[in-house]
């Protein structure tokens, strides 16, 4: 029987109402925070990991290391490093009297940048801008960068985040999956014995994370659902589920507190894969982030926005146009007379001006 406590722990800390979508970048902060700690004896945490990082330093350091561990892979296993990209060139950063948001510390994010882009070749989509460190602007690309940036040093030998190793570990297990299906299909087409020799990479695979209690986990999630037809996600084996009315398989891991979902090359969190995936969920949080009307707004209102023409005093009373009438100042057979101008477009006298005489000259 697996420990209560701990299934209502990460369980409680993982179900956040409205937050799940910041629930997965936590998840990987922490799990880089603990990596760069192991490998640089550093004390980064969740809550200041950018700010520890925002110098460049450490960042511009662990690329000078990633092409020591990749060179001396290359020398150890020429034939597979000529199927690899391999990185060469040395960052150059400052490293003394580098003050957070300096030009300096500029400097050795965007080197840090350059040497992703050309050196391992990390896609667009994937990097982040100097800005988004400095400036704390775009925190989900700065974290997935880190992680593709730690996937491709784990293929040299170099120590990788847990996720890393989980990914790694499903890899394996799907390359398992594939040759048990090729091995099955060559005893059928030759009649080999079922205790043929299996594919042996099997008994080697370590187990990273604890799969006992990974289905209790998975079913207290679920269980927050109150619907009459919950959303179904069926175990299939120890870690793999087929979710919806589908056929749809996904691996599914415990890190630390939180129930994480491979997600094409990527994770996410389970409660956020939920969100995004059970109708009834995706439902009730469009209902949630429903933007409420404006306190002013009005029907008449037009689709540009603008509002309707004010209505007229209280006091004015409102006079129908009269059939056969003009708009107010036109004439007949021309425009409205000029400003100023009398009834027949004579000008008006002023209030100062001596009146005309109407009988004879003086």
């Amino acid at each position: 029987m697996a420990d209560q406590s701990n299934i209502q722990s990460a369980a409680s800390k993982s179900i956040r109402p409205f937050r799940s979508s910041e629930e997965y970048l936590y998840a990987m902060k922490e799990d880089l925070a603990e990596w760069f700690n192991t490998l640089y004896d550093l004390d980064i945490q969740v809550d200041n990991f950018m700010e520890t990082l925002e110098t460049g330093y450490d960042l511009c350091q662990h690329a000078n290391n990633v092409n020591r561990i990749a060179l001396e892979f290359q020398q150890q296993h020429p034939e597979a490093a000529a199927r690899m990209r391999v990185p060469q060139n040395e960052v150059v950063f400052q490293a003394k009297n580098v003050v957070p948001g300096s030009f300096i510390a500029r400097d050795n994010v965007s080197n840090f940048i350059q040497w992703c882009r050309q050196d391992l070749g990390i896609q667009d989509v994937l990097m982040f801008e100097t800005n988004d460190l400095v400036l704390k602007k775009n925190e989900k690309n700065f974290v997935l960068c880190l992680l593709e940036v730690a996937r491709r040093g784990s293929k040299f030998g170099m120590l990788a985040p847990m996720l890393i190793q989980m990914e790694e570990e499903i890899e394996e297990e799907m390359r398992d999956q594939i040759a048990y299906g090729v091995l099955d299909m060559q005893r059928e087409n030759h009649n080999l014995d079922p205790e043929s020799p299996v594919y042996p990479s099997r008994a080697q695979r370590i187990s990273l994370c604890d799969l006992k209690n990974l289905d209790e986990l998975v079913r207290e999630i679920l269980g927050c659902c109150t619907c009459p037809s919950q959303f179904p996600m069926v175990k299939v084996s120890e870690g793999k589920y087929k979710v919806g009315d589908s056929n749809a398989l996904i691996f599914v891991r415990v890190l630390r507190s939180h129930v994480m979902v491979r997600v094409g090359g990527g994770w996410d969190t389970l409660e956020h894969y939920l969100d995004k995936h059970d109708p009834c969920r995706c439902a009730s949080l469009t209902h949630r982030l429903a933007p409420p009307r404006a306190p002013g707004f009005s029907p008449q209102k037009g689709p540009t926005g603008g509002s309707a023409p004010p209505a007229p005093s209280p006091g004015t009373p409102r006079r129908g146009p009269h059939p056969g009438s003009r708009p107010p100042g036109a004439t007949e057979r021309g425009p409205p007379p000029p400003k100023g101008a009398g009834p027949a477009g004579t000008p008006k006298p002023g209030p100062n001006a001596e009146p005309r005489p109407t009988g004879a000259h003086r």
